[in-house]
């Protein structure tokens, strides 16, 4: 049975999504209908928010699950009428917490995601311009600025996680394709051993490198099973060779590869 699940907040609602699809990936057998709608700011739009979970309701044959983020009381309140299971988050946190601390909550809309701090939120621009620039290997020079280089097969990863690592932490990450010139005589590429240990790899189960490749050039040498095969063994065997510590990006999102990068290589989130 298909369960819609509304993430709903007077802000953006990326804090109502993140924590509602984090608990909502515990339960796999359920399919789930994901709905976001940020921005519920009067009693109006609480109203028909309320009709449109109703609506939901009716239709699936049970509750709507209905995560929110909203700040203000009036506007939970109509909420709360709804048919849904509700899972206040605010309300659930900020009164042990205000109980715990002997302080009020500024009850501000938007908070968790604004620009509180100037100096981070510009590190975190110039880290995504320095990510952009330095895509793909096109400015090698540059790579004395950088936090990270990420090495690797061609679609192994390493773009969207630079520009994660970029805009969630402020960290100037490079990247460096792999190609078969390269593992020829199975060492790091000459332009990147002057930064070794700025270097991390990324690698991927043959299979699904091929998957990717064939979307992008379908029946092609680069995208064979046998390709892929030989270009992974050998990469892998490079980094062994040469002590790069490395990754296996296969099961994991770009947000899981971000984090376990970090934890690995002791980088901090700069702010």
């Amino acid at each position: 049975m298909k369960r819609t699940a509304f993430f709903i907040s007077d802000g953006t609602g990326l804090t109502a999504e993140a924590l509602g699809h984090s608990l909502l990936a515990q339960f796999e057998k359920i399919e789930f209908e994901r709905v976001t709608v940020p921005y519920i700011a009067d009693e109006e739009k609480a109203r028909e928010m309320v009709k449109r979970i109703n609506k939901a309701a009716e239709t699936d044959g049970a509750r709507p699950l209905v995560f929110d983020t909203i700040v203000n009381s009036d506007i939970r309140e109509i909420i709360a009428t709804a048919e849904g299971f509700m899972v206040d988050i605010f309300g659930t946190f900020l009164k042990p917490l205000e109980q715990e601390l002997q302080s009020s909550s500024s009850y501000t809309v938007g908070k968790s995601h604004a620009i509180n701090n100037e100096g981070s939120y510009e590190r975190r621009i110039n880290a995504v311009n320095f990510a952009l620039d330095n895509d793909d290997g096109a400015r090698t020079r540059h790579y004395d600025e950088a936090d990270l280089i990420l090495v690797g097969a061609s679609r192994s990863g390493k773009t969207p996680t630079c520009l994660y690592l970029a805009l969630q932490y402020g960290v100037k990450a490079a990247n460096y394709p792999i190609t078969e010139e390269d593992l020829a005589d199975q060492q790091i590429p000459k332009a990147l051993k002057p930064h070794k240990e700025k270097i991390f790899g990324l690698t991927i189960d043959p299979e699904r490198l091929a998957t990717i490749r064939n979307e992008r050039r379908p029946n092609s040498r680069y995208s064979s099973i046998k390709q892929c095969m030989h270009e992974i063994e050998e990469i892998e065997l490079m980094y062994r060779r040469e002590r790069i510590p490395y990754l296996n990006t296969t099961a994991y999102s770009v947000e899981e590869i971000s984090t376990r990068i970090m934890v690995t290589t002791g980088l901090k989130r700069q702010r």
